[in-house]
């Protein structure tokens, strides 16, 4: 049981029976009262009333006059930085579609729980949840242009940090993904989804791609030259497969710097679908002859698709994060995952499961044969200085037969 907590919390149902039994589950577990309404327009005024927002709302999804998913889509248009519990005794895969729906208003969801709530189930989600702290860089919301990010690029402001795979069998580590970050001079570290869409919008993002790959493969060789035997990846856009001297680019780099290609892994991600895939088959085509690996990036989302398996030779598949966490609790994700493993496998392509947050994910990955693994269970994104000593801490955790990771 948690120690009395004085943190807000919302419980919506039309039901009130639901309301007592939620309200004394909450109060048991720690919880101050919680405020309690039996209709959604009433909880969405009281948001904007003298208590403020809640920490954390109870919601039913089935209700009378404005239902749950409305309720969601208002939360997010009041930009609500609490976090949500789902409470409803619909179907599973309804339930999936509302927890991705809240997620995509940018709100922070605990889970979800099936009528009638039981103790345990909601101790459960609650026992580990914190209340969100703003942690987001005060640089968040702002927009840069064109001409800010020449500069940076210019001026040497792209850094690298690495994210390490790890074989799901014995949990080795084998390579790392390569993600860019911005070292803003006033704005601190900037993260790529606020740059990359500005970078192919405005014709940038071969110079940008081309930074990191030359400082990702420097990088591959001092750690090559120190006895540290990576595959290094790094994303590239469709884009970058415009022009056919782009895959020359690539080799000519990894042949200076004395890295052999069978190291590097160039991920590809389509995030607009190409109506000429001429030029992109050719390059890819050309890379693979040359010996350096292709892999498919966030698998199953976009238009990375079952087409793309089909005309472009890519020899690694990447199961979108979606897919992968909590699918240990959800048939209809680990249906899904089950069957882009089983196909990748039976086309003779390894698997690289993205977004391993937790032990349940890592141990449903052991359970599966999939390949490889990363994620925030394993680790964070680091700079290279960084990598060595993760490393000599991640197989003691692998020598502790306590953690049980292997």
């Amino acid at each position: 049981m948690r120690q009395k907590t004085t943190l807000k919390v919302m419980l919506v149902d039309d039901e009130p029976f639901m309301l007592k039994l939620l309200g004394r589950q909450l109060e048991n577990l720690g919880f101050s009262s919680p405020w309690a309404y039996t209709n959604g327009h009433e909880a969405l005024k009281a948001l904007a009333g003298p208590l403020g927002e809640p920490d954390l709302i109870l919601l039913d999804l089935n209700m009378p006059e404005i239902d749950g998913i409305e309720f969601v889509r208002q939360l997010g248009e009041q930009r609500f930085e609490g976090s949500l519990i789902l409470v409803s005794g619909e179907d599973e895969r309804l339930m999936q579609a509302a927890s991705t729906l809240v997620r995509a208003h940018g709100i922070g969801l605990i889970g979800h729980l099936n009528k009638p709530a039981s103790y345990e189930a909601l101790a459960a989600l609650l026992d580990p949840w914190k209340p969100p702290k703003v942690t987001r860089p005060h640089s968040a919301n702002v927009q840069y242009d064109a001409d800010t990010l020449a500069a940076a690029i210019a001026n040497g402001e792209l850094v690298n940090y690495y994210q390490p795979k790890v074989a799901v069998a014995d949990g080795r580590v084998v390579g790392v993904e390569t993600l860019v970050r911005w070292r803003h001079p006033v704005d601190g570290l900037v993260f790529p989804d606020q740059f990359i869409g500005v970078a192919e919008a405005n014709g940038q993002i071969d110079a940008l791609t081309r930074v990191v790959l030359m400082e990702a493969l420097a990088q591959t060789k001092v750690w090559n030259d120190a006895a540290l035997a990576l595959r290094v990846a790094v994303n590239l856009s469709m884009d970058n497969l415009r022009t056919l001297d782009f895959a020359n680019f690539i080799a000519d780099q990894a042949a200076v710097v004395g890295v052999p290609p069978s190291v590097v892994v160039l991920e590809v991600t389509e995030s607009r679908l190409m109506e000429d895939l001429r030029t992109p088959l050719e390059l890819l085509t050309r890379l693979r002859l040359k010996r350096f690996r292709l892999s498919i990036d966030d698998f199953g989302t976009g238009h990375s698709s079952l087409s793309q398996l089909r005309d472009l030779p890519f020899n690694e598949l990447k199961i979108d994060r979606s897919f992968v966490h909590r699918a240990w609790e959800n048939d209809t994700l680990s249906a899904i995952f089950d069957a882009s493993l089983h196909m990748a496998h039976q086309i003779g392509m390894e698997v690289v499961a993205e977004g391993v947050e937790d032990r349940e994910d890592w141990n449903f990955l052991r359970r599966s044969g999939c390949d490889l693994a990363q994620g925030y269970f394993i680790a964070r994104p680091m700079p290279a200085a960084e990598l060595p000593a993760w490393i000599e801490s991640w197989n003691q955790r692998l020598r502790d037969p306590a953690a049980g990771l292997v």
